[in-house]
């Protein structure tokens, strides 16, 4: 026999998450159970087709079987079908009572134990599927594997039930924390430069990154960016066209006034076209840039304008060519920073990441000292009195979409940014970009961490939202850390300020819009990551806001105590 020369071309799917969908059944049942069954399976395919987004805007994929798995030819014949067509996310939807060992278990022993799999069911007495999920899960539970159950609603009679909102909605939810788990393996991220200025906590782990996500770190020297620039390699063309862009939003709102600032500005902006191609040819999914002290702020090299413009275009909805995706991009080749906007930005379908310094934090006395100083009239909406604020601000990597609220025209959110020159420690070598986010947006501010101690990654994370305060306040407050930079004052929603000035797990701070913590929750669960939400205010669990604590970890102790028993195995 002689061997096959694979074809050049791959598969649309090839290294994205693929959902499979799927019913067990009992062969004993009626056949107007079992039509039932096929056309729930079909219905749940249906209603998830095109419901799951990658950041690119594309739709995950989905496929089903109306072959219900009764036994294990079945079974087996599912999972073949599944693995032909790239399964990599399991849902299983049970409308009747059937036999675990024989059906699903039988199934799952075709794929990798890390596959996600999710139990939907309804909750009827009629032809119990409720009853087959629990006595799968518990199953599965009991020999350590992670698995999710979804117990909603839908009708008990007729032959076309449809889900209730909520149990799609919770199923919805689910599948985002499952495809960017599955979708991100075998992706890499580019960063150029090496160690962040010697931040510990910013380090690319790069073992571990491997081990736990399976994403690659590209890193490359920031020479090459230096020499690409002064050989201009790049279109020259295209430079103009985003220059004119930029000019054409706010022209007058670009400080030029030496001589050289245009020049400058023009190679900063070469610096994102040269780094966005350098990107594509990597197929990387995101990014990240030293700076800082090589590049443009050590008087022993040669100058360099600053990245400010660029990164923060990478992280933005869109650029001269129009919308694009976001391609999260990390400042100071803050790795553990990146990794933070790539995670949020996927599971929340390709929302623009927000990167700031976790700078100073107001609390109550500090807030009572700038209300007296001001003379400020406090108002019934004024939500940063009730216990103060952080102020979110970095030279880079702040996306222009945090200039305006979410779904506003790039008309709109370009109106609200200014481009001053660079100034502490840049040299004045090009321009920053400035604004002040508006308040109401909400979402998860969060922080990836690593720990050599357990060789495991948390998150620190809460819910937030971003405030609006009195021009004069807000004024004082830029002009005491820095006026050129973008600023965001955010208020977590369980976390005191006391709380959240001693448990930062860096200098870095980060948020993603419209991010609801089930979505993050169901992903550290696939990635084994820690939950870290040390607020004395916060429950344990809070009914419609969390996902259900998973079986296995009632099993064996808790959520921390499985999740160290399973990172040490």
């Amino acid at each position: 026999m002689s061997a096959s020369l694979l074809s050049h071309e791959i598969k649309e799917n090839t290294s994205k998450a693929v959902i499979g969908v799927f019913a067990p059944c009992d062969p004993r049942i009626d056949d107007n159970s079992r039509k039932r069954c096929k056309n729930l399976v079909k219905q749940v395919a249906g209603s998830l087709s095109g419901a799951i987004k990658f950041p690119d805007g594309s739709a995950v994929q989905l496929v089903y079987s109306d072959i219900l798995v009764d036994l294990e030819p079945q079974a087996d014949l599912v999972a073949k079908q599944f693995l032909q067509a790239g399964v990599n996310v399991l849902v299983c939807i049970p409308d009747t009572w059937s036999f675990p060992q024989l059906t699903t278990i039988s199934l799952l022993s075709h794929f990798p134990k890390d596959i996600p799999v999710n139990f939907t069911t309804g909750n009827s007495a009629t032809r119990p599927g409720v009853v087959y999920t629990h006595a799968t899960n518990g199953a599965i539970a009991q020999y350590g594997k992670l698995s999710h159950i979804n117990i909603g609603s839908w009708p008990d009679k007729g032959q076309n039930p449809k889900l209730s909102k909520e149990t799609l909605e919770s199923l919805i939810d689910w599948c985002y924390g499952a495809a960017t788990f599955q979708g991100l393996k075998g992706r890499r991220v580019v960063v150029f430069g090496h160690d962040s200025m010697g931040m510990e906590t910013a380090l690319p782990h790069v073992m571990e990154t491997r081990n736990r996500f399976g994403i690659e770190i590209t890193r490359l020297d920031m020479k090459l960016l230096a020499d690409m620039l002064q050989k201009e390699t790049y279109d020259k063309e295209e430079l103009k066209k985003l220059k004119s862009w930029l000019f054409s939003h706010a022209k007058d709102r670009v400080e030029l006034p030496e001589e050289n600032d245009e020049e400058l500005l023009e190679k900063s902006l070469a610096l994102y076209l040269i780094v966005r191609d350098l990107m594509k040819e990597l197929d990387a999914v995101g990014g990240g840039f030293m700076s800082q002290l090589e590049w443009g702020s050590d008087a022993r090299g040669i100058q360099l304008p600053v990245a400010d413009i660029m990164e923060s275009l990478f992280n933005s909805t869109f650029d001269h060519n129009g919308e694009k995706e976001v391609m999260p991009f990390a400042t100071e080749a803050d790795v553990q920073g990146l990794l933070t906007q790539l995670f949020m930005t996927w599971l929340s379908g390709g929302n623009p990441p927000l990167f700031m310094d976790f700078r100073k934090v107001y609390g109550k006395a500090d807030v009572s000292e700038l209300v007296k100083k001001h003379k400020y009239k406090v108002g019934e909406n004024d939500k940063w009195l009730e216990k103060g604020f952080v102020d979110g601000v970095n030279s880079g990597s702040a996306s222009f979409n945090w200039a305006s609220v979410p779904c506003d025209s790039e008309k709109e959110i370009m109106k609200n940014i200014s481009f001053p020159k660079a100034v502490d420690y840049f040299y004045y070598l090009g321009n920053s970009v400035h604004f002040k986010s508006p308040g109401g947006i909400k979402g998860i501010a969060a922080r990836l961490s690593f720990s050599s101690l357990s060789g495991m990654f948390s998150i620190l994370w809460d819910e937030a939202e971003t405030i609006e305060l009195p021009e004069e306040i807000a004024t004082e407050i830029c002009e005491g850390a820095n006026p050129t930079w973008p600023h965001t004052f955010v208020v977590p929603k369980y976390a005191t300020m006391t709380e959240y000035k001693q448990y930062a797990p860096a200098n870095h701070l980060h948020m993603t819009w419209n991010l609801k913590p089930t979505r993050l929750q169901y992903w550290m669960d696939f990635t084994n990551v820690l939950s870290l939400t040390p607020w004395q205010s916060r429950p344990q669990f809070i009914e419609g806001e969390d996902r259900p604590l998973p079986l296995v970890y009632l099993l064996n102790g808790g959520e921390e105590r499985t999740k160290i028993k399973l990172a040490g195995k």
